[in-house]
């Protein structure tokens, strides 16, 4: 049996939720479906700095943004930058008052979007398995769970492997040829002070000989870590991820040069070293406007998180999309040309951004680069702001 949603969100990640969210204050309701079983199904990641530009003025929008910044990790935007040896190339520490780019738990901030939906807002449970285009210009939903919907309003905000993309474009991720091993330090400074020492209290680059080390702290005392190295992906693929020593083995061979006190995010991990392969959407994409559909976020425009603005420019993205409907009540194909035309030069322009951060930290003399670029942005750290690739 098939039900109808006028406006139906598909993925309950940031973008998602904040569409919904800066909606359901100007009085338009959602349906917004998700894969998960619900919202404590699997870890949603690590840290993350929120722009002023961006994912700050998105919480305005959806009146949220004094509860994020009681929810903001002080001392959190400090950042260090080493080299294989743990030689110290650049050591800023974090601002007393969270600095202009504050970081959270991507946890925190998603709860706090849940938490100011109605209930019953979020469909869990809610895998898509098939979209269409009807002759009446709906759109139709087939989940796994054998329910159908339609809707008037069909938006992509389901990540990088996004069912809804192929509604409006040919394009798919491709691997950049980087891949990162998620790794975990708890109570680190108790269990593991000397590696606790060499890092900052917020994020530390170590990155040399196309390999790096990238920890960023979290305000329970957990070193969250990629290890990150340029393997095919077909390597990868033949790695046994039910072995974990055995992984950790190939991967301290080719970081064997490496200081012991890094070496620690491979020997001493908490829990399976999980694998998380980087790909990007081409820099420019984009797409012919479609009526009665869109996307946001890494559906949209996914990147490396070299540039640190997948999580900001979603956000943003929700607000926008959302503010559009909002200004054009009566003419739904106006509002999506508004957001597309102000999102695709926006995302292009941090997607490139994005990409040459990649090339520069797995080139050569790489921590001295991105100490120059750092620099040449006035201390900006944005440069891998987001500390999580999950989808």
């Amino acid at each position: 049996m098939s039900t109808h949603q006028p406006i139906a969100i598909i993925g309950a990640g940031l973008g998602g939720l904040m569409l919904a969210r800066v909606l359901h204050i100007h009085g338009l309701e959602t349906a917004v479906y998700d894969l998960d079983t619900s919202a404590t199904a699997r870890p949603q990641g690590g840290m993350l700095d929120i722009h002023v530009e961006s994912g700050q003025a998105a919480l305005r929008a959806a009146g949220l943004y004094d509860a994020f910044r009681s929810l903001i990790h002080t001392g959190g935007d400090g950042v260090r930058i080493l080299d294989q040896h743990a030689t110290v190339y650049l050591d800023e520490a974090g601002s007393e008052n969270d600095g202009e780019r504050p970081e959270i738990r991507r946890r925190d901030l998603r709860d706090l979007l849940l938490g100011s939906l109605p209930e019953g807002t979020v469909r869990w449970g809610s895998k898509v398995t098939a979209v269409r285009r009807l002759e009446t210009g709906q759109h139709e939903v087939s989940l796994e769970n054998g329910r159908v919907f339609t809707t008037d309003l069909l938006i992509g905000a389901d990540g990088a492997w996004s069912k809804v993309r192929p509604l409006v474009s040919d394009d798919v991720p491709v691997y950049s040829g980087i891949s990162f091993f998620e790794s975990h330090l708890r109570q680190a400074e108790q269990r593991f002070p000397a590696t606790a020492a060499v890092v900052s209290q917020g994020l530390t680059f170590a990155l040399a000989d196309e390999k790096g080390v990238i920890v960023h702290g979290e305000p329970d005392g957990t070193l969250e870590a990629y290890v990150a190295l340029k393997l095919p992906l077909a390597a990868l693929r033949t790695l046994d991820f039910s072995d974990p020593q055995a992984v950790k083995t190939i991967l301290l061979t080719a970081f064997a040069d490496w200081d012991p006190r890094l070496q620690a995010f491979i020997t001493d991990a908490d829990g399976p070293l999980t694998p998380r392969p980087i790909h990007a959407l081409p820099v420019e994409h984009c797409w012919n406007r479609v009526p009665g559909v869109t996307l946001l976020g890494d559906a949209a425009h996914l990147m490396s998180p070299f540039a640190g603005e997948g999580a900001n420019l979603a956000m943003l993205d929700g607000a926008e999309l959302a503010l559009a409907l909002i200004a054009h009540p009566h003419d739904t194909n106006a509002a999506l040309t508004v957001y597309e035309q102000a999102m695709f030069p926006r995302s292009a322009a941090l997607a490139a951004e994005s990409a040459a951060n990649l090339i520069r930290s797995f080139g050569p003399d790489a921590a001295q680069q991105l100490v120059n670029v750092m620099e040449g942005f006035a201390s900006d750290s944005s440069i891998l702001g987001e500390h999580s690739t999950h989808a």
